[in-house]
């Protein structure tokens, strides 16, 4: 009897609040049109079909004479599940997966693995209404494997690893630090002094090859670019990345990052592999274990040298200036452990998304040169030759957009993870409290109904045609939403606003004849399935 009155009391509340919003919305447009007088009325309409594309109200698709339970969801079977991830590799094709099960089952379905019950959501409404639900502190999902390292190793969690009140403690301090616009942008210099080194880099590696142009594996260097520039932020010092002879500590620390990445099958999906069967197959555990261990060795070797440092101004009473390290070693609103942990995480989750998502600009890039031809123009008209700074992204809509239209054709992280911290209705199914959720963004992203012509490269997409016009929509939110978005989003985009505004300023940008299609793969993030090589002539 509880399990049917919580239902019914959901069901009860999601159309209450459906018909608060019908009649907000009917009366809002109401005021409006009598307010404009009646010329309006047609562009009013409009309006409210632009309102309605963002986000529909999910209580239309609950409008059902009976809540479905969770047994009643479809969705492919645990050994068809067991066949598809482990036999024929579905790990590097969660994306690709993630579409041809929204098309079988829905958009809405449920699958197993191990002893894991997930349900993926691949519609924009539904995931909208699951994370406009979320309380103070989301859960993420499963991070089982990540707090095992830390509770073995006796580490603090971060801002990734973190749930609950610990974690909205670390949120607070640094969300003030790196979250809005206007913050970020004190770090523009210190980007713009890497993005020289970067466009030098290029003329380095060019010279290195018979055409005198081509840049291979430009993810290689768009890692080291964005490593270069994480650090430079977080940690207030240069690597080395980009030097010709990369600094030792450095290269372990790379070393490191692709391990990490190479055990990822393993390692975040550990709730389908049991820890039984370490002691038979030691080697993925063991090598998550190492990676770590270098990460946190890395980190904590930095963070040490700055609070020396810091120390020793302190005792000749100099004045302390500095940027995010040094305000969070002077005010310690963290512990050491915990800021460790922080600087940690921070650079790991800002390299790999960074690089690729860079990769798979310049790729299109080269691919559309019309649409590279515009953005150039506007690059040169907005700047006339000048080194840009976070302020002028503001006037760079293309830029913008082209960064917005990657990561949509691209998101970094095809899908996301929640675990429901109460019970709700979604897609008319009873989803019981503590249920894993998987947030399907590739699937979302290249859905028609919410973004026409989905597989066309279209920067333009995202630039409003005026005030009232609405671009964005929970079809693309790679950073997230809420207050469980990415703490590093504008560190980010400041890097790839500005590196990618100075290649366009110096280069015209052609895919090299050694560069096939390339087509994309999952490798715990979705990243290039083959190597991008790329042309960078000199502009006249």
């Amino acid at each position: 009897m509880s399990l049917q009155s919580n239902i019914l009391h959901l069901a009860r509340k999601s159309l209450l609040q459906d018909s608060c919003k019908q009649f907000l919305l009917q009366t809002h447009g109401l005021h409006k049109s009598v307010a404009k007088g009646s010329l309006e009325i047609a562009a009013h309409s409009q309006e409210d079909l632009k309102e309605e594309n963002m986000v529909r109200p999910v209580a239309e698709e609950q409008k059902v004479a009976r809540v479905k339970t969770l047994h009643e969801m479809p969705g492919p079977s645990t050994m068809s599940n067991l066949i598809e991830f482990f036999y024929r590799d579905g790990f590097s094709r969660i994306h690709e997966i993630q579409l041809e099960h929204s098309q079988k089952y829905g958009k809405i379905f449920k699958s197993r693995f191990g002893p894991q019950l997930v349900v993926s959501i691949a519609d924009r409404d539904m995931v909208a209404h699951v994370l406009r639900s979320e309380g103070e502190t989301p859960q993420r999902g499963n991070m089982e494997s990540w707090k095992e390292y830390r509770d073995l190793r006796g580490r603090s969690t971060g801002l990734i690893s973190a749930e609950g009140d610990e974690w909205l403690k670390m949120r607070s301090v640094l969300r003030q630090l790196v979250m809005r616009p206007r913050d970020v942008t004190v770090f523009s210099p210190d980007v713009n002094a890497v993005v020289a080194d970067l466009v030098e880099r290029v003329k380095t590696l060019r010279s290195q090859q018979d055409d005198r142009q081509t840049v291979l594996n430009i993810n290689d260097l768009f890692f080291k670019y964005a490593m270069e520039g994480v650090a430079t932020i977080l940690y207030e010092t240069r690597l080395g990345c980009l030097e010709n002879e990369i600094p030792k500590m450095s290269q372990e620390y790379i070393a490191a990052l692709h391990l990490m990445f190479s055990s990822f099958k393993t390692t975040m999906y550990a709730g389908a592999i049991p820890k039984w069967l370490r002691p038979i197959i030691p080697k993925p555990w063991e090598e998550f274990c190492s990676s770590w261990d270098g990460l946190f060795k890395f980190s904590q070797i930095h963070v040490d040298k700055r609070l020396s440092e810091i120390k020793k101004k302190m005792k000749k009473g100099q004045e302390i200036k500095g940027g995010l390290l040094t305000h969070m070693l002077v005010t310690r609103e963290m512990n050491l452990e915990e800021i460790y942990a922080n600087m940690t995480e921070m650079l790991l989750a800002g390299v790999d998304t960074t690089s690729f998502t860079l990769s798979w600009s310049t790729y299109l890039l080269a691919r559309h040169p019309i649409i590279q031809q515009d953005i150039f123009e506007e690059v040169d008209r907005v700047l006339g030759g000048r080194v840009p700074t976070g302020e002028d992204v503001a006037h760079l809509p293309l830029i913008r957009g082209l960064v917005k239209e990657t990561l949509r054709l691209f998101p970094v992280l095809p899908g996301n993870g929640r675990v429901t911290q109460e019970d709700l209705i979604v897609g008319g199914y009873f989803i019981p409290k503590g249920t894993q959720l998987a947030l399907c963004h590739y699937s979302t992203s290249m859905d028609e109904e919410n973004f026409p012509r989905p597989g066309e490269f279209r920067p333009d997409r995202w630039i409003r045609k005026d005030a009232s016009d609405r671009v964005d929509n929970f079809g693309s939110i790679p950073f997230g939403y809420g207050i469980r978005s990415c703490i590093g989003r504008r560190i980010a985009e400041l890097e790839m606003h500005l590196a990618l505004t100075q290649l366009l300023q110096k280069f015209h940008i052609e895919v090299s004849p050694q560069t096939a299609d390339v087509h994309a793969k999952t490798h715990g993030l979705l990243c290039p399935g083959s190597p991008i090589n790329i042309r960078f002539v000199d502009r006249k």
